[in-house]
């Protein structure tokens, strides 16, 4: 199988804008972000979506919610907020087949599902 375009920027094939990253989360700015602050956290482990989840990942996925806790702290965006989506699919959106939490912030969210 190919690895996709975040496996690869984990292996450092590809290079990214990296904010943060442990053993099995990285995080990174998205190259087309769609608010001020736009960025993408992504487990090491490579997971398809969340359809393909597995009960081993619980612990991961609640991993990844605090991490993107720290990083909207680091930005300087907790306390005024942030948008976190996920997006599930080919109809839900997806445009990676690897996992992905977008964290948005950075200016006055609207109504607008993005």
């Amino acid at each position: 199988m190919e690895d996709c375009i975040f496996c690869k920027i984990i292996k450092r094939e590809i290079p990214s804008d990296i904010v943060y990253e442990d053993d099995e989360i990285i995080a990174f700015k998205d190259i087309h972000p769609a608010a001020p602050i736009h960025i993408l956290v992504i487990p090491k482990k490579h997971i398809p979506s969340l359809v393909e989840l597995e009960k081993e990942d619980e612990a991961l996925i609640g991993k990844i919610y605090t991490v993107i806790n720290k990083i909207a702290e680091a930005q300087g965006v907790k306390e005024k907020g942030y948008r976190v989506i996920v997006n599930c699919g080919r109809d839900g959106g997806q445009e990676v087949g690897h996992l992905h939490f977008h964290l948005l912030a950075g200016t006055k969210l609207g109504e607008k599902i993005v």
